[in-house]
This record gives C-alpha cells, structure tokens and sequence, in this order.
C-alpha cells in the first residue's frame, strides 16, 4: 500500500504552529493519553504530535517516538529538549518494529502515517503485542490524500491481526477511527 514516506524536510511544514489552526493536538488527543500512561506515537517526524503527548501524559508518562527518518528525529529531540520534556520522550529508530515489551503499552497513535507503511499487517500485529488489554491505537489519515476505499482497507488489515474497531472520531478532511485491544 505505501507509495512513498513523506520527505524528511517537509516535516518543518508539518511542525509549523500553523498546523494548529487545521488540527489541535491537545483537543485530538486528550480523551486518549491520559498521566502516567506508557504510549508510542508511530510515524512521529518532528514530534507536532509527540510534544503534546508528553505534556498530557505528565512527569509520570512516557512518549515512545518512532520514525524511520533519522533527520526528523533529531529535530525532534532539539523540539523536545527546548520544551523541556526529554525526559518524558523515548525515541526509536526503526523500519516498522520497534523493540517494545509486549503488553506494556496503554495507547498508541498512528496519525497520517498507515499510508506510508508497506507491510501494515505486521504493523497491526506488532502494535497488539505491545499493546495492554483495553489499550486503544488512534489512527488518521488525510482524506485529501488517502482513498475512503484505502483507509477502510487498513481498517480490515488491523482487525484481523485482532485489534476491534471502537468507533469513528470526526475531524474534518480525515479518516479517523479508535481501535482496541480485547
């Protein structure tokens, strides 16, 4: 399915504060990642989601930051050390497996990023093993860039490696679901 990963330096535009006035971060994310929760934030670039995840889950939670991009990365880390929140920030390197302890994750975000990953059947399988029971992954797409027909197809992919849709979340201009595991 993945035709392509978004170019490292294109991640400036996406870590614009402008960003802001198409998608809020905080607002998108704080019914999920809640103190003193363990979660990864799959696909992260240069953190414009990241940043706040480690805000909302406070001094006692940890943000895993994953991206297959080294040059993101490490402006990531220059992010998260001007704001004061390396501490909270676990940052991986990896193709699509991070080595996480299984059963150890409370919520995982994979926003506008399904699209890019090539095997996502191993990318759901992956994600249930680390994942706690109840745990929820949130996932986005772009619905200017990502087929209905696509999404729903990534949709089916994660079912099958036994994850349970929860329900819709509506964000205008994207394809948004929450997913469980039983």
């Amino acid at each position: 399915m993945a035709n392509h990963v978004c170019p490292w330096w294109l991640g400036y535009l996406l870590a614009s504060p402008l960003r802001r006035i198409l998608e809020k971060p905080e607002k998108m994310l704080a019914p999920f990642a809640l103190p003193g929760m363990t979660v990864i934030d799959y696909g992260c670039g240069m953190g414009f989601f990241t940043i706040p995840l480690a805000r909302l889950v406070g001094p006692t939670g940890k943000v895993i930051a994953v991206d297959i991009q080294e040059k993101m990365l490490n402006r990531l880390r220059v992010r998260a050390a001007k704001a004061g929140l390396s501490d909270r920030i676990i940052i991986v390197a990896s193709g699509s497996s991070p080595q996480i302890k299984e059963d150890s994750v409370d919520f995982v975000t994979a926003l506008h990023v399904i699209h890019e990953i090539e095997d996502q059947q191993a990318f759901f399988n992956d994600m249930r093993r680390v994942m706690k029971s109840g745990a929820k992954i949130f996932m986005l797409e772009p619905g200017f860039h990502v087929e209905e027909k696509e999404f729903r197809r990534s949709v089916e992919i994660a079912e099958s490696s036994g994850l349970v849709l929860t329900g819709a979340v509506d964000y205008s201009r994207s394809l948004s679901v929450v997913m469980s595991k039983p």
